[in-house]
């Protein structure tokens, strides 16, 4: 039965896609792409990515380091066509400093809002009620009746 079922598999299987001629263009490729997040699956860098969308920015890039522009160009050019989003770790600037600063902050308004809770929590607790000791005998004789 196992062997039934697993016979269709490798006519789901996919080519790999060729590499590039000049392995130096290549090994470049991969190390602008690791810094770069592919647009379809977001938490994958471009260079792992297997959506269409990646496999042709990653052809994109290949021909802009093939004409010869720095690793800075090629970010440059993408973010001008995808915005910073396409960036892992985008240029701390007005327009990002939500995604630089807004976990930090998110982080600090919950200690203030916890601390704020506890404290008004503290307030409101009754005191604490100790009997004298005669008072507790009262207690005592008033249960044994």
């Amino acid at each position: 039965m196992c062997l039934l079922a697993s016979a269709p598999l490798p006519a789901w299987s996919i080519e790999a896609p060729p590499v590039a001629d000049d392995p130096v263009v290549e090994a470049r490729l991969v190390e602008i792409a690791q810094e770069l997040r592919c647009l379809v699956c977001q938490n994958e860098s471009l260079s792992s990515s297997r959506a269409e969308l990646a496999e042709d920015l990653r052809r994109e890039v290949r021909s802009l380091i093939r004409k010869g522009s720095t690793d800075q160009e090629i970010k440059d050019f993408l973010v001008s066509r995808y915005g910073d989003f396409v960036l892992y770790r985008p240029q701390v600037k007005p327009l990002t400093w939500g995604l630089w600063f807004g976990p930090a902050l998110a982080l600090l308004l919950g200690l203030w809002f916890l601390l704020a809770h506890l404290k008004q929590r503290l307030k409101n607790t009754p005191p604490s009620t100790h009997l004298s000791t005669e008072e507790q005998e009262r207690l005592n004789k008033i249960l044994k009746d």
